[in-house]
């Protein structure tokens, strides 16, 4: 029976240790660092997200603003709210919650965006640094990811990792991050061929494709780490994973669980994005 990595526990450690970064940041400085968020139209989902980091922001000490602006935003409004923020000296880090409103490119609004306030870490200078061994700000679920298998205390260096999903969000970007840990990273996705047998090869199974329970416990190689990214519902509208977690779990050495898993270390890791944010400007300035 595979032991829990319990995501909510190892997000708290995390929310400390950017607590206390906050309150020296603003000892040294004389001001928080500052996250703002901007929140266009009225999807649900999103309008949850958001409420939840401006949440987590306040509970560390950080300052800032959710811009909320109605569906009806034109693509200049927005590009033009962008560019008041990326002139804010207060302004550490800009979040644009996706999805956008019909009508406005998503791509060119994240383009506008700072590279050095880009806590989601999609801007291409922060992708291109982060495939080219560089620093800078890495998109947040994958970070997640990593740190979640370092407080498992599993072994990155020389371990066969298999990523199922290939979005820039995830998959792309954490088998980056596998890569500079010195895993030997396979990436792969829904139409990758004899799909099962290669996930069956992997020591580090990471799932991200949005597929519920797509993944069963005979894929799995016995004593894998799984994380499961996935976020979907099942035939009983019940939240669950990419991976059939009962079977799974019987298999591998070490799991995460739907929800409880990676769900909350994406927020912990944004307000820890905002705080390197804040320190690197600060020192560039």
């Amino acid at each position: 029976m595979a032991r829990l990595i319990d995501g909510k526990a190892i997000a708290k450690t995390v929310r400390d240790e950017v607590a206390r970064g906050v309150a020296a940041f603003r000892e040294r400085h004389g001001r928080a660092p500052g996250l703002h968020v901007v929140l266009a139209g009225d999807d649900p989902a999103s309008a949850v997200y958001v409420r939840n980091k401006e949440k987590s922001a306040a509970e560390v000490g950080m300052v800032g603003q959710v811009h909320r602006l109605p569906a009806s935003v034109t693509e200049g409004e927005l590009l033009a709210l962008v560019e008041r923020l990326n002139a804010d000296a207060a302004v550490d880090g800009i979040l644009v919650q996706l999805p956008l409103p019909a009508g406005v490119r998503a791509q060119l609004v994240l383009d506008a965006v700072d590279p050095q306030k880009d806590v989601d870490g999609f801007h291409p200078q922060n992708v291109g640094a982060l495939w080219s061994g560089l620093s800078g700000l890495v998109p947040c679920t994958p970070r997640g990811c990593i740190r979640l298998l370092d407080e498992a205390g599993v072994a990155l260096e020389g371990a066969r990792a298999v990523v199922v999903g290939r979005s820039n969000i995830v998959g792309k970007p954490v088998a980056a991050l596998l890569l500079a840990r010195s895993a030997t990273v396979t990436l792969a996705h829904s139409k990758t061929r004899e799909l099962p047998e290669l996930c069956r090869q992997a020591d580090i199974l990471i799932a991200a494709v949005g597929r519920a329970k797509m993944i069963k416990g005979d894929w799995i190689k016995p004593g894998a780490a799984v994380i499961d990214v996935g976020m979907n519902r099942d035939e009983n509208a019940k939240l669950c994973g990419d991976v059939d977690f009962a079977s799974a779990q019987a298999v591998a050495a070490a799991i995460t669980p739907v929800p409880g898993g990676v769900g909350p270390m994406t927020i912990a890791m944004l307000l820890e994005n905002t705080l390197t944010a804040a320190l690197l400007r600060q020192r560039a300035s």
